[in-house]
């Protein structure tokens, strides 16, 4: 496409140099292969023609209405002033409303001249109305439009006459001019006669002049598999190339340690997850080559044992293990539960944190080189440059989407041959998007909670129901129970009518001045924030008020009951790791989401699921369709640079399965391409990824 990705737009009939100036500067389009990628946002039906009696409802989709102009007057003061023109369908009049232009609009469309309108329709006090239409002379012999592509534009363009027509005439002159001729197809022929996909420049045109619903979607299926097709191809050749050359400790021996602590230690049997999941990187760290390895879990799953059953598999072969966690609290839990084992064990295991006193932080240290102490958990103080191992094997790095991905590179340091490396997150993602969104790490995934675990349930609740929950608040507490009350910002705000956390800590040592309450959110100090989460965890303060900190980190049994003030505002994945908070004792455990009667329908569907499912990999998928993965923790970080225009990772997972499907075989059978199914991949990989940095070797 040399000729579209070097020609500025401003060669382009219709746009000049100060359009070009507001398209690169508010839209980032300089080329003609900018534009050409610059599709829709939505389609409209232009083939059919509505009558101002048709017009019903207060969310019409815009509209085609024919008819002409009575008259046309100035209202309104200073900024208020408005032209509005009576436009008459023959039968009904309405309104047509500008608040820019009137000396334009006057001049150019005159009284008893037939015209299309075209745009959204609205009513005020039972008179319909529309605001700055697209207005074109009716031509009875014309025929009709058809589909049409609404294109994205920014209110600021919009105020300089920038509109949808003017991108359908820019985009009419690109697919007219001579530089089309240079598209070069970006799939084999092979791959296209295989998937039966529309050839390159056909879906191209079709995407901005659709000839059919039939050929547009045509069009965005081929487009959507072109873009899933070679994220997968990189990603999969990066994994590829990783396997071949990058060695990893050979762990041989599953010994005492892992087969006393399995046999004698565990207090219950494993979960059928828990053991697939541990044979599967059983059987990555014996092969020689380095383990990258996500495991997801949901909250309760039991991935902390299976953290430490693999740290013990390093443990058995001479090697030392760590475990990085994000934060104090969460790398204290951790601690905790694996001081108990390996002091049953005789293994010695150390905790190091930015809060480690000097003194005992040079001894942990020179237990690490020394090869006297076997495993270590800590936070980012693992990263120092100072901490150095005799011998590191394994890496767990739990909730990595909290660590950037140059940090992670810093654990490779650490051993002479890079570490193994097992990712663990408690945010569900369905399989193949994990795939995707993790770069080149093999997904395992505990699908099953441990026997025992009673399910949260949860409830809908509102405004009108604060005294039932404040009833249940208190016979959880006469209980003995904890309660966590979660609000989403810290101060009021006047422009957003939400809970503070501090308005809501007042209320809540209000109705419950017998007990102690602590606060928690993240505008304080590193250390009062410890100290108030400290005191609730040893359950010397019974409340907990806090804003979303407290997602990862608090692991309470005797928390039964999970407030969430303004649920609405929360996105469900949000919304389940809070959930996760509660329900990790034997009592029965509550999640109570408290929402504003004012809401959408989708904000409404969304609660719901909360309440019909505890599966975080079924809240997941809703999320996703509902919100899309952009929204996900984590992605930003995960070293993938997506830039997708047309195809959706929440929505797309057929595609997105069929694609790495169709990258695995290409990879698989290199040596059978043809030249020139070689130099497609090649040019269009290079195109694509060669300013993308390569974090693939660091998880």
């Amino acid at each position: 496409m040399g000729k579209l990705q070097e020609t500025e737009l401003k060669f382009l009939k219709g746009v000049g140099e100060q359009r070009f100036k507001s398209l690169v500067a508010n839209l980032e389009l300089r080329t003609f292969h900018d534009l050409l990628y610059y599709f829709p946002y939505r389609y409209v039906d232009r083939s059919h023609i509505y009558t101002i009696s048709d017009l019903h409802g207060s969310d019409m989709p815009m509209v085609q209405i024919k008819g002409h102009f009575i008259r046309f007057s100035e209202e309104g003061e200073g900024a208020k002033r408005r032209l509005v023109g009576v436009f008459s369908d023959g039968k009904r009049m309405m309104e047509v409303v500008w608040f820019a232009g009137a000396k334009f609009i006057t001049s150019t469309y005159k009284p008893g001249v037939e015209y299309v309108l075209f745009g959204k329709p609205a009513q005020y006090r039972n008179v319909w109305s529309m605001a700055h239409p697209e207005i074109d002379e009716y031509k009875p012999d014309a025929p009709p439009e058809g589909l049409q592509g609404i294109y994205s534009i920014p209110d600021i363009m919009r105020k300089k006459g920038f509109s949808s027509r003017f991108f359908k005439n820019i985009v009419g002159a690109l697919l007219r001019h001579p530089a089309m001729d240079s598209i070069e197809e970006t799939l084999p022929p092979s791959l296209l006669k295989k998937l039966n996909l529309m050839p390159l420049r056909e879906a191209l045109t079709n995407m901005h002049v659709p000839v059919s619903p039939e050929k547009l979607a045509k069009a965005r299926e081929r487009l959507k598999f072109e873009e899933l097709f070679y994220l997968e191809l990189n990603i999969l050749r990066y994994a590829l190339k990783r396997s071949m050359s990058s060695a990893g400790r050979v762990l041989k021996t599953i010994g005492d340690n892992f087969n006393n602590f399995y046999s004698n230690v565990i207090p219950f049997d494993l979960t059928g997850a828990q053991k697939r999941v541990l044979r599967e990187i059983r059987n990555d760290v014996r092969t020689g080559r380095q383990m990258n390895r996500l495991l997801q879990g949901d909250v309760g799953s039991g991935k902390t044992m299976v953290a430490f059953m693999t740290l013990l598999m390093a443990v058995d072969n001479g090697y030392q293990g760590c475990i990085m966690a994000p934060t104090e609290i969460l790398a204290g839990q951790h601690y905790d539960s694996m001081k108990e084992w390996c002091d049953r064990l005789g293994l010695e295991i150390r905790l190091l944190t930015g809060s480690t006193r000097a003194g005992e932080r040079r001894e942990i240290h020179d237990g690490l080189i020394s090869g006297r102490v076997n495993l270590v958990v800590g936070t980012h103080a693992l990263l120092e440059e100072k901490v150095t191992f005799k011998n590191l094997a394994i890496a767990v790095i739990d909730e990595q989407h909290r660590f950037g991905v140059a940090q992670r590179a810093r654990m490779w340091r650490k051993s002479e041959i890079p570490p193994h490396v097992l990712v663990m997150t408690a945010t569900p993602i369905p399989r193949t998007l994990a795939m995707t969104v993790y770069g080149d790490l093999e997904v395992s995934v505990i699908d099953e909670l441990p026997p025992g675990r009673k399910p949260v349930t949860t409830w809908l609740r509102y405004d009108d129901n604060r005294m039932e929950v404040n009833r249940h608040i208190r016979n959880q507490l006469n209980e003995g129970r904890q309660i966590y009350i979660v609000y989403p910002l810290v101060k009021e705000s006047e422009k957003i009518d939400l809970k503070s956390v501090e308005e809501g800590y007042e209320r809540i040592m209000g109705l419950f001045p017998d007990v102690k309450v602590s606060i928690v959110h993240g505008k304080m100090k590193p250390d009062e924030k410890d100290h108030q989460m400290g005191m609730f965890v040893r359950g010397e303060s019974r409340i907990m008020v806090a804003t979303t900190v407290i997602e990862v980190g608090v692991n309470v049994p005797n928390a039964s009951v999970m407030v969430i003030e303004n649920a609405e505002r929360f996105g469900l994945s949000q919304l389940h790791q809070l959930r996760g908070r509660v329900g990790r004792g034997a009592d029965k455990s509550y999640c109570i989401l408290m929402a504003n009667h004012k809401m959408s329908a989708d904000t409404r569907k969304r609660l719901e699921i909360m309440t019909q499912t505890t599966d975080g990999f079924l809240v997941s998928e809703a999320d996703m369709k509902l919100r899309g993965p952009g929204d996900m923790e984590g992605t930003q970080q995960s070293g993938i640079a997506f830039n997708l225009k047309v195809a959706d990772l929440a929505r797309d997972g057929q595609i997105l399965s069929l694609a790495r499907r169709e990258a695995k075989e290409i990879l698989d059978n290199a040596s059978k391409l043809s030249a020139e199914e070689k130099n497609i991949f090649s040019r269009e990989l290079h195109s694509r990824f060669a300013n993308v940095v390569d974090w693939s070797r660091i998880s």
